[in-house]
């Protein structure tokens, strides 16, 4: 985006020049103001706040499918309407972050079609199969465990729109949580064929959980701007070791092993020792190359092609009733 028209200047001065519009938008970001839509903003800003929010709204959606595998299969009525809620927030989230990234100037149809076309990413954690009803469980209490220690400095980030989308999406995912560490709670205090199926699924989610948080700050290519624009407010290592420490006493509150043998405490620094993240399986699943990528695109463009008659009808009631 070369230009942007109709943009408002903070000062009311129009023929700031570039490096002065910089220094004073990177001094309200200093001095914790929030940037708003109609805001003067770097295009550098505006295209890396794309790609983060576009990429969070995919996860969203692309995250209902695992889950959504399981409502048919949930063991109770209970357990099947709370997955069915919970499969209904992630929708809604994804439409949140869709909204607040049509603000910066994109179309939702023109980011949908780069996700379904392979050229946007969404979160690797999504590319791994749930095997059986445990994984659910597991994934309300790791997964969403590890969006919430994500998200929630999101809700204080620099950009508007974005900020304000958080605070809603945190407060179900935290109901998210409760429900999938309730699943995992019970299991664990089962029989020994349902203590086994809720071990097994950890060990098998527990290290791509470590990854949702990102490349370490070190292979981190986007991290420095974003942190210096406060958009993110924490690295991805400095979340990660959050998540860790927290996990440790959730595990052993419900018996249960976190498969990492070198996992220690340190005494000095007070956290968590966790062994060596298998990156190149990280980047293997971000090329597209995970257990399950090719199925969640396949079930993507499945699912954008059935509702295409959707799409047409409400833009046609649109067209023929614009005063609604």
């Amino acid at each position: 985006m070369e230009s942007q028209p109709h943009i408002r200047d903070i000062s009311g001065n129009t023929a700031l020049d570039e490096a002065q519009r910089v220094k004073r938008f990177e001094e309200r970001i200093q001095a914790g103001e929030r940037i708003e839509p109609k805001d003067w903003m770097p295009d550098v800003y505006r295209r890396q706040l794309t790609r983060m929010i576009s990429q969070h709204a995919h996860s969203e959606v692309v995250g209902m499918y695992p889950e959504g595998n399981w409502i048919t299969r949930a063991p109770t009525l209970r357990r099947k309407l709370g997955l069915l809620a919970k499969v209904q927030d992630e929708c809604g989230h994804g439409l949140y972050l869709y909204c607040a990234a049509e603000t910066l100037g994109v179309d939702r149809s023109d980011l949908t079609d780069e996700l379904l076309s392979g050229k946007a990413k969404y979160a690797s954690i999504f590319n791994y199969p749930t095997l059986s009803w445990a994984d659910i469980g597991v994934i309300g209490w790791l997964v969403d465990g590890a969006a919430i220690i994500n998200q929630t400095p999101l809700a204080k980030c620099s950009y508007g729109p974005y900020a304000r989308a958080m605070v809603h999406i945190c407060k179900e995912e935290s109901f998210h949580l409760k429900q999938g560490y309730e699943i995992v709670t019970k299991l664990a205090q089962g029989n020994s064929a349902q203590k086994e199926m809720v071990q097994e699924s950890v060990n098998r989610w527990w290290w791509p959980v470590l990854m949702m948080f990102g490349p370490s700050d070190s292979d981190s290519s986007n991290s420095e701007d974003l942190m210096r624009w406060k958009v993110k407010l924490f690295s991805n290592d400095s979340l990660r070791q959050r998540f860790v420490n927290g996990s440790v006493a959730q595990a052993k509150a419900v018996k249960l092993t976190l498969p990492d043998p070198d996992l220690r405490f340190n005494e000095e620094s007070g956290n968590w020792d966790y062994g060596t993240i298998n990156w190149d399986e990280f980047w293997q699943v971000v090329k597209g190359h995970g257990p399950c990528n090719r199925e969640r695109m396949r079930m993507s463009r499945k699912k954008h092609n059935d509702g295409r008659w959707v799409r047409e009808a409400a833009r046609a009631y649109s067209a023929r009733h614009p005063e609604k």
